[in-house]
């Protein structure tokens, strides 16, 4: 079977290309992907090319399919797995397989299965590691979103806290306590603040900093502090770009006190050195934001580690109970992953996207792989309409739904949308 894929070859060299996918063996899978959300993680994959982590090969000689956060179906299914799995079942990939102590990970380093591509193969070791699941959600967006998703949940189970006199970790956020997510108003952010509202382990006050005021009323619309309240949590958003003293402002919002959760969006010296500052006895920093530059560094008071049992984590990635997690809260519609999308586009649109990534505002950016599409802010869709009604349809679909990516725009994609 011919596949249509985006291939990384070496530093930003990405192409779409059409080749021939190998005969399926017996411990394999063929899938048909219908949506991957482009992750910043692919563009810093196609910064680095070979020097990644998670590349296994030279890709000029082994190119590998980019994207990890897709969804779709299974079309056939070799005899060792047909057991267990079935053609036409909806799926979704934990791309991080921990297979065999190594960094492999659909998106990064195979050949024949990776989010931006119309047809994939699945390998053994996906099944193995018990990573290929089960999707029942009604839109394929939402399973592109749970591996994003996944990340917030494992970042909140990573959180710890300890009780005085004994050394035992009790994992999560403190329930109760207090929460302060700086940058936090990107789509990961978004999702943050979502999961910390709508997640097993309750703060009783949850602040939320930004410098872009833009970014800041977006967020407050789209996750209200009514939401929260209804859940028996204050949330508080704040500016804090022209605030002198951050540290004192943010403890006034927090009654006076310093906070016991502080999680960093963004990769930045002294975002970092605030989120220090803010941790009360016992408090835990969870930098969350992936940097670029492997020598990124920022100082932290280790007189607080010593005297304030300060401590720090950070995760990259989820495990699989995360991402089950992460499907099932959204099946029950518990959360709303859909606030994170700010733009849609096909396959022919992924290459360019992936390398700006960094240049493109907005958050997620939804891909069709059996589409051909500009990538189009959901916000320029009414603009668009005036001479396309395609756009039109999408403008009023997305305006019933507070301007947000839906089941409904989905479906109208998939049926009008030009295949590539």
């Amino acid at each position: 079977m011919k596949t249509k894929a985006v291939r990384l070859y070496g530093v930003n060299d990405l192409r779409l290309e059409e080749f021939e996918l190998p005969a399926l063996k017996d411990d394999e899978i063929l899938a048909r992907v219908v949506s991957d959300s482009i992750c910043m993680s692919s563009h810093k994959l196609a910064m680095q090319g070979d020097a990644h982590k998670r590349v296994r090969a030279p890709l000029a000689q082994n190119p590998v399919i980019i994207g990890h956060e897709f969804c779709g179906e299974i079309v056939e299914v070799g005899k060792k797995w047909a057991h267990k799995f079935k053609p036409g079942t909806p799926f979704a990939i934990q791309p991080a397989l921990n297979y065999k102590g190594t960094l492999w990970a659909p998106g990064y380093s195979y050949q024949y299965i990776g989010g931006d591509a119309t047809y994939i193969i699945i390998p053994n070791e996906v099944m193995e590691m018990d990573c290929l699941l089960e999707y029942k959600a009604d839109a394929f967006f939402m399973g592109s979103l749970s591996e994003p998703v996944s990340c917030i949940v494992g970042a909140y189970h990573a959180q710890y806290h300890t009780k005085a006199g004994n050394y035992v970790h009790e994992m999560g956020i403190r329930a109760g306590g207090s929460l302060a997510l700086l940058a936090s108003v990107g789509p990961m952010g978004l999702g943050a603040i979502d999961y910390a509202i709508h997640g097993g382990i309750k703060p009783a006050r949850i602040v939320v900093t930004d410098i872009d005021q833009a970014r800041l009323d977006r967020a407050q619309k789209l996750i209200p502090v009514e939401s929260a309240k209804a859940e028996g949590i204050e949330l508080i958003y704040i500016n804090t770009k022209d605030i002198a003293d951050p540290v004192d402002a943010l403890k006034k919002l927090n009654g006076g006190r310093l906070f016991d959760d502080v999680f960093v969006f963004a990769p930045i010296k002294s975002l970092v050195e605030l989120a220090d500052k803010l941790l009360a006895h016992d408090g835990c920093l969870n930098f969350f934001a992936g940097p670029t530059d492997p020598n990124f560094s920022a100082m932290f008071n280790f007189y607080n580690v010593h005297y304030e049992s300060h401590h720090m984590v950070g995760t990259s990635g989820g495990n699989t109970d995360d991402i089950r997690e992460s499907l099932a809260l959204m099946a029950k519609g518990m959360l709303r992953p859909e606030t994170m999308i700010t733009h849609v586009g096909g396959l022919n649109a992924v290459a360019a996207t992936t390398i700006d990534l960094d240049k493109i505002p907005g958050g997620k950016k939804l891909i069709y792989t059996h589409k051909k599409l500009d990538l189009v802010a959901l916000a320029d869709f009414a603009a668009r309409g005036r001479t396309d009604p395609f756009y039109a349809e999408l403008a009023r679909i997305t305006a019933a739904h507070d301007g947000l990516w839906c089941k409904e725009a989905e479906d109208y994609l998939l049926a009008h949308a030009p295949n590539i």
